[in-house]
């Protein structure tokens, strides 16, 4: 189990190297691999290396009508004072939401006595000159790094809503 003070320590600690060179689709899904780079502490010398797939659903947006529900639940009468906001300033409230999987049965990892920094280079320059624009190389922290895709996830979702608003809008759907 992570503790708190190392869930946080895997945040400020994250770095992605290289960012998929496409964001996440507006109206459909969206599949990434990403090469997660950490040192074990452990094992001196030793970099692992864990590739697999994040999925991102289809971003929906949320309706002011349905925000205003999500806060009213176990909320007493000034929260609904505010939820009120949402449906009488619908323009002022745009929350999208994504939806992402973690499949595990896509990961995979290898130990190796290199060090980090020539593995990062290698790997870089492998994403860099080949054609997937869907891949994703990330420095970590080895005992966290769920925390550390969590991280990913999070800039990647506010990198892609800004294309995302801007489809919807060009379409007028908002």
């Amino acid at each position: 189990m992570t503790s708190p003070d190392d869930f946080t320590y895997a945040l400020e600690n994250t770095r992605v190297i290289v960012e998929p060179r496409r964001a996440i689709e507006t109206f459909g899904q969206t599949s990434f691999r990403f090469q997660l780079v950490t040192e074990p502490m452990d094992q001196v010398g030793s970099v692992r290396i864990r590739t697999g797939q994040l999925h991102a659903e289809r971003p929906r947006i949320l309706a002011p009508q349905h925000i205003s529900k999500l806060f009213l639940e176990g909320f007493g009468e000034q929260s609904q004072e505010f939820a009120t906001l949402f449906e009488e300033y619908p323009e002022h409230f745009k929350i999208l939401r994504y939806g992402f999987t973690f499949k595990k049965t896509d990961l995979s990892e290898v130990l190796l006595k290199e060090s980090k920094e020539e593995i990062l280079h290698r790997l870089k320059t492998e994403i860099m000159q080949g054609e997937d624009n869907m891949t994703a190389l990330i420095e970590g922290v080895d005992d966290a790094w769920e925390a550390c895709l969590l991280k990913f996830t999070i800039d990647l979702m506010h990198r892609s809503a800004g294309e995302n608003i801007g489809e919807w809008k060009r379409r007028g759907l908002i």
